[in-house]
């Protein structure tokens, strides 16, 4: 475990690309052997809007990573934070970062953009895709982007967790993350073992249907703990799965990138999900 915390506490930019882009080659090419839906579209055609904001979110990741670098060094340096305060063996305290980084920068964002008006207007861009598939995972806003990364820093200061650790944790939630949004049909079984440790594409693609309760359930990125913890864990067979939001199903619309932009700022056409 230190020689991997140590790998990824130097880790180069060349390294992680090779990380998203390897996780995104790996899962699209399982999509095609099988498909949860056998969708009716031209995937490279719609990965297009999918992958600018894959780009988006690299933009806004790399230019406030000293952020993310700065708060980690000076946590460690001067033993801030609640994993510091105590004396806990590495491997449980690399366990526990990752584990409650989990919590603080995927779980709870993501229940609060639900939740707050404004917020969930600029979250509208990931549920917005008629087509699920793994491009989707990184389907952000460069808005919620800053959000995300505000929380996972706010983690990183209140869990003292060393850069290693972040690095560690954030690629396992990129790998994870492309995981339960693949169309990607697993054997019914499996995925229902999968869902109790970690969040699982069935599990996931609950959260994507278009209308409510669904929509706001099933949270979690890496850890399905939280969501049966707190209560928003709900199932659906996925075959009554539509995806998309009711407030906002225009599918042409909804593949443009600049209408997808100014998304956070333009008025529901039907019924609000607020």
């Amino acid at each position: 475990m230190i020689d991997i915390i140590y790998f990824f506490e130097n880790i180069s930019s060349l390294h992680r690309s090779i990380i998203l882009i390897g996780g995104i080659t790996f899962f699209w090419s399982i999509e095609s052997i099988i498909p949860l839906f056998k969708f009716n579209y031209k995937k490279l055609k719609h990965a297009i809007p999918n992958l600018f904001f894959t780009l988006t979110t690299i933009v806004v990741n790399f230019s406030l990573a000293f952020l993310l670098l700065t708060s980690a060094d000076w946590v460690t340096a001067n033993n801030f934070g609640i994993l510091n305060y105590f004396e806990i063996p590495f491997l449980i305290n690399v366990l526990l970062g990752v584990f409650l980084l989990d919590l603080i920068g995927a779980y709870l964002p993501h229940y609060i953009q639900h939740k707050v008006k404004f917020l969930w207007r600029i979250h509208l861009v990931h549920h917005s895709d008629h087509n699920v598939d793994t491009t989707t995972a990184n389907r952000h806003h460069p808005l919620e982007s800053i959000i995300r990364f505000a929380f996972t820093l706010l983690g990183v200061l209140i869990l003292g967790t060393s850069i290693g650790v972040v690095f560690l944790y954030q690629s396992i939630s990129l790998i994870l993350s492309q995981f339960n949004h693949a169309n990607i049909k697993l054997p019914l079984n499996l995925d229902n073992v999968l869902s109790f440790i970690i969040v699982s594409p069935d599990m996931h693609k609950v959260h994507h249907h278009y209308v409510m309760p669904y929509t706001d359930s099933n949270y979690g990125n890496i850890f399905s703990f939280w969501d049966r913890l707190f209560g928003t864990h709900m199932s659906l067979e996925p075959s009554k799965i539509i995806y998309g939001v009711d407030t906002f199903f225009n599918k042409e619309e909804n593949q443009k990138i600049n209408s997808l932009l100014y998304r956070p700022f333009e008025k529901p056409k039907s019924k609000s999900k607020k």
